[in-house]
C-alpha cells in the first residue's frame, strides 16, 4: 500500500488541481523505490492499484514517465537542487525532496510549463498532513529551477552524476573512460520496446509500425500498455529485448532436441526454443515466477515442460542435448529499462550472485550431454558475472571447450563479439534514428561444448 499521508483537509472550498493526483502517486513511488527499496514495479503496482479520487483518475502513463524520468536523472536533478536550496531538508522531509525532484523532471526534461509543475507542487504540500508548512520553500526553489535550472543542466556531467561512484568505478575499470561514458548516457534514455514474433517480422513491423532488426526482433518506439497492441491477446508475439533473444540463437538449430532452460522465468527464452521446435524442460526456484512464464506459454499456444526447482543441484532423469543458464544477476545491462536498479543495488550483492552463478554453471555442465552445447548469459555489465565466471568454469572442468561466437551470425554485429569469441552488448551498441529506437540491453553470452576427455 502507499504510504502517502492522508490530506490535510480543506474544508471542500479548494479546487483540486488536474494532474495532482499523478503527481501524488509519482511521489509514491519515488518513496517506495528511494526510500523503502522497494523495486520499481512492485512500488508502481502498489500505489496504482489504489481507488483513484472521484472525478479525478489517475493518470497512470503521466505516473510512469514522471517516476522513471526522476530516476534516470535523479543524480542531476540533485546537483540542481543543492544550489538553489540554502539548507539541507529536515529528516522529516524526505517526501518534500520527492515532491521537489519529480518536479524538477517535469521543468528540466519533460517540459511541463512552469506555472503547472510549480502550482501543483505547492498543491502536494498543502494536500499531504504535515507538509502544508513548506509550500513557500517549494515554490522559492522551483522558481530557481524553472528560470535557472536549464544552464546547470548544460554544464554537467551526465554519466557521473547520474551513477553510483561504485559502479562508475568499476565500468571505468573494465571498459575504460569513453565507453563508461557512453553506457551511463544510454542510461538516460528510454528503452525501445522489442518483440519476438512468431510470425514474418515483416508482417508485424509495418501492422505495428516498427522496423525489423537485423537479428529479426521488431522494434516500435515504446508505447502504451502492451496489452493494447495488435497481436498480444492472439499471441503472435512477445516482449523481449534483441539483446535477450540472441542467446538462444546462438544454440543453433534446437528442432527437436531436448533443452534445458535453467532458471526460466519470466520464460521470454522458453517460448523461444518451443517456437524453434525444441522439447524444453524449464527450471526454475519461484513457483510464483513459473506461472507467469505458464501463462505467457499459454497466450502463445507454446508447450514446455515446467518444473519448480533448484536448478543449481536440479538432477534430470537423461542428459540434455543442450543448456541454456540464463543466471540470475546484478542486472546493470538493463538500467535503461530499469532505473530503479542503481538505487536497489550494492556491492555486497555482486559476490552473491557470483558464487550462485559458479554453481549453476556447475550443474548446467554436469546435465549435458557429451557434443551438446551449453549457452551460460546475465544481462549484466559486470565482468566477474561474464568473462570471468566462463574463465574460472573452464579452468575447473576439463570436459567444456569454447566454441566463439562469430560475427554475422543471428545479426550479430562485429563490435557486439568480444576477443575471446564472447557476446558483449553495451546498451549503446546498435545506433538508430531517429535516435528513439537506438540500444539495446547489455548482455553476455558464452557457447561450449561438452567434449569427451
Amino acid at each position: 500500500m502507499s504510504a502517502r499521508p492522508r490530506p490535510a483537509p480543506n474544508g471542500g472550498s479548494r479546487k483540486t488541481p488536474a494532474g495532482l493526483e499523478a503527481r501524488q502517486r509519482a511521489v509514491d513511488v519515488l518513496a517506495g523505490v528511494l526510500l523503502r527499496r522497494r523495486p520499481l514495479e512492485t512500488a508502481l503496482d502498489e500505489a496504482l492499484n489504489e481507488p483513484a479520487t472521484p472525478g479525478h483518475a489517475s493518470d497512470a502513463g503521466l505516473t510512469r514517465l514522471i517516476v522513471a524520468t526522476t530516476l534516470r536523472r535523479l543524480g542531476q536533478i540533485d546537483d540542481v537542487l543543492g544550489r538553489f536550496l540554502a539548507k539541507p531538508l529536515p529528516q522529516e522531509a524526505g517526501r518534500i525532496r520527492l515532491i521537489l525532484a519529480g518536479a524538477s523532471a517535469q521543468l528540466l526534461f519533460l517540459g511541463t510549463p512552469a506555472h503547472a509543475a510549480i502550482d501543483i507542487a505547492v498543491s502536494q504540500c498543502r494536500e499531504e498532513a504535515g507538509l502544508a508548512r513548506f509550500g513557500g520553500l517549494v515554490n522559492a526553489v522551483l522558481r530557481k529551477v524553472a528560470t535557472q535550472g536549464a544552464a546547470v543542466i548544460a554544464a554537467q556531467d551526465v554519466a557521473r552524476l547520474n551513477t553510483p561512484d561504485w559502479l562508475l568505478q568499476r565500468w571505468q575499470r573494465a571498459y575504460g573512460l569513453d565507453t563508461t561514458h557512453r553506457i551511463a548516457e544510454a542510461h538516460t534514455s528510454e528503452a525501445a520496446l522489442d518483440l519476438t514474433v512468431l510470425g514474418d517480422p515483416n508482417i508485424w513491423a509495418k501492422r505495428l509500425g516498427g522496423v525489423v532488426l537485423p537479428t529479426g526482433s521488431v522494434r516500435l518506439k515504446s508505447k502504451g500498455r502492451i496489452e493494447a497492441l495488435d497481436g498480444f491477446a492472439e499471441g503472435e508475439w512477445w516482449v523481449q529485448d534483441t539483446a535477450a533473444a540472441l542467446p538462444v540463437r546462438l544454440l543453433g538449430d534446437v528442432a527437436g532436441k531436448r533443452v534445458a532452460d535453467l532458471c526460466a522465468a519470466p520464460g521470454g527464452k522458453t517460448a523461444e526454443l518451443a517456437a524453434l521446435g525444441a522439447i524444453v524442460t524449464a527450471i526454475d526456484a519461484s513457483a510464483k515466477r513459473l506461472k507467469t512464464l505458464t501463462a505467457n506459454l499459454e497466450r502463445l499456444r507454446l508447450s514446455a515442460e515446467v518444473i519448480v526447482g533448484d536448478a543449481a543441484s536440479w538432477t534430470p532423469s537423461e542428459l540434455f542435448d543442450a543448456v541454456l543458464l540464463d543466471a540470475p544477476c546484478l542486472s546493470t545491462g538493463t538500467i535503461r529499462r530499469h532505473p530503479d536498479l542503481p538505487y536497489l543495488k550494492k556491492p555486497a550483492d555482486l559476490m552473491v550472485l557470483v558464487e550462485l552463478q559458479a554453481k549453476l554453471l556447475d550443474n548446467a555442465a554436469r546435465i549435458l550431454a557429451p557434443g551438446g552445447t551449453l549457452v551460460y548469459c546475465t544481462c549484466s555489465l559486470e565482468p566477474e558475472e561474464g568473462p570471468e565466471q566462463i574463465a574460472k568454469l573452464l579452468e575447473r572442468n576439463n570436459t567444456l571447450q569454447l566454441r566463439p561466437v562469430r560475427p554475422g551470425e543471428s545479426g550479430i554485429a562485429a563490435d557486439w563479439v568480444s576477443a575471446e569469441g564472447h557476446l558483449r552488448t553495451l546498451p549503446f551498441h546498435l545506433p538508430m534514428e531517429p535516435t528513439e529506437l537506438s540500444g539495446l540491453d547489455g548482455f553476455f553470452a558464452a557457447r561450449l561444448t561438452k567434449i569427451s576427455v
